[in-house]
């Protein structure tokens, strides 16, 4: 494949990709903010990560999002080196439906010290689907994706390899009966065919409940922020 071919790919992938996200409403989804405990005693820019929750934390009381994952962690006083931002998705709402990531970014960007070329995302189950979502849709924002059983909708499937210049890490139970392994198999499979990179870690007899990776996995941490854009 001669390199203008390829370079009209990547542009026609680009356009597609930026299409694709304008189709949607633009909304504002309330959030919980972590800030690292230094923050106030410092100039520097802090990494941002993005933690998307699961269904059942979905609707408008931001308290249910510290029923596991990052947000349990934070408010049982674990400190972290970066900025955590929380959103919450309604009710009647996935985090494909709508566009809430720009308003999000830009009240971050604007009000807080950010390193804009360590932005990541993470998520777990309807969450890692968010993950894999936000970044088919903003793929020239994200240093990494970090998803737990996740997966990508039907609908998605021909943008897969627009993820392909994101460092991923993903994790997925062998043995999960909400979310299929598979549904991750099938990205692996698809960025494997355009050279993606993307970590797959099948845990072997895991079901769906892996949320406890956040607190015990702490390497993902160290992983994720080595990724820069």
């Amino acid at each position: 494949m001669n390199l203008r071919l390829l370079l009209f790919i990547s542009l026609l992938n680009l356009f597609y990709t930026h299409s694709h996200a304008q189709q949607k409403a633009s909304v504002k989804y309330d959030y919980l903010l972590y800030l690292p405990k230094d923050y106030g005693a410092t100039l520097k820019k802090y990494p941002l990560v993005i933690y998307l929750h699961g269904g059942s934390h979905k609707g408008k009381d931001l308290e249910k999002l510290k029923g596991y994952g990052l947000p349990q962690l934070v408010d049982q006083g674990e400190d972290f080196n970066f900025i955590i931002a929380s959103p919450q998705c309604p009710d009647d709402k996935y985090w494909s439906t709508e566009n809430w990531f720009d308003s999000l970014h830009m009240d971050l960007t604007e009000n807080y010290r950010i390193d804009t070329n360590r932005l990541y995302v993470t998520g777990i189950s309807m969450g890692g689907y968010g993950a894999y979502t936000v970044a088919m849709d903003f793929p020239g924002k994200f240093a990494a994706i970090l998803a737990l059983c996740g997966g990508v909708n039907d609908s998605d499937t021909s943008r897969i390899c627009s993820l392909k210049n994101i460092p991923i890490w993903t994790f997925h139970g062998t043995a999960d009966d909400k979310i299929p392994i598979r549904e991750t198999e099938r990205i692996a499979d698809q960025l494997k065919s355009c050279n993606g990179n993307m970590k797959f870690t099948r845990l072997k007899n895991a079901g769906h409940g892996i949320e406890y990776l956040y607190d015990e996995k702490r390497k993902i941490y160290r992983w994720m922020l080595k990724q820069r854009k």
